[in-house]
């Protein structure tokens, strides 16, 4: 059993964990069950379909993400540094467990990457008119990819109605270690371009 936090807590990745080095990041989320009266349950209409994204930003020792390439997002799901994999898109939060995953290997870190931020924004979401009032039950956890076990979770409990991108956690160097951080913040940015116009 992971560690819980709350938002603003941070935790040790490594120390105490020895040999860890390659980690699986999971993010979750649910879309919110509308009521939509009778004939909208008989038709399968008892919710909205948002396509939640989730991406890695790459930040170097001055908080700037260096080149597009130091962006991981379901249109570049690969570093090429070979440390950061993204398993692919979720369009719609059904299921249970992750939505989507991605793949850290701490170790191939280029040295001047201080810091791994992990966002979620609502793909188009002003032309939908859409907003993370819709999505509950979202979360980020780390797991210890070789035995599959659960290290952190962050459950994104706060009220993020209006909201329409979340930057939910941050791992990051301290010293020769890695450290997890639960951020979870909602902002008003509207596509993951303007998110990394932040870090330029």
């Amino acid at each position: 059993m992971g560690i819980n936090l709350q938002k603003g807590q941070r935790v040790d990745l490594t120390k105490g964990n020895e040999g860890l080095s390659t980690i699986l990041v999971g993010l979750g989320w649910d879309p919110v069950k509308k009521d939509v009266g009778f004939f909208g349950n008989l038709m399968g209409k008892g919710q909205v379909d948002v396509d939640c994204d989730a991406s890695v930003l790459m930040l170097d020792e001055y908080g700037k993400v260096p080149n597009k390439e130091n962006l991981i997002y379901f249109g570049n799901l690969n570093s090429v540094c070979g440390s950061i994999k993204h398993t692919g898109d979720n369009l719609t939060g059904e299921g249970d467990g992750d939505d989507e995953q991605i793949i850290v290997d701490l170790t191939k870190i280029p040295k001047n990457i201080q810091k791994l931020v992990f966002v979620v924004n609502i793909y188009d979401c002003i032309r939908r008119k859409q907003d993370f009032g819709l999505i509950q039950n979202a979360f980020i956890r780390v797991l210890k990819k070789s035995s599959n076990q659960e290290l952190v979770k962050f459950n994104l409990s706060s009220e993020y109605a209006g909201k329409t991108t979340l930057l939910a956690a941050e791992i990051y160097r301290h010293g020769k270690e890695w450290k997890f951080a639960a951020v979870g913040e909602g902002t008003l940015d509207a596509s993951l371009g303007e998110i990394v116009k932040k870090y330029q």
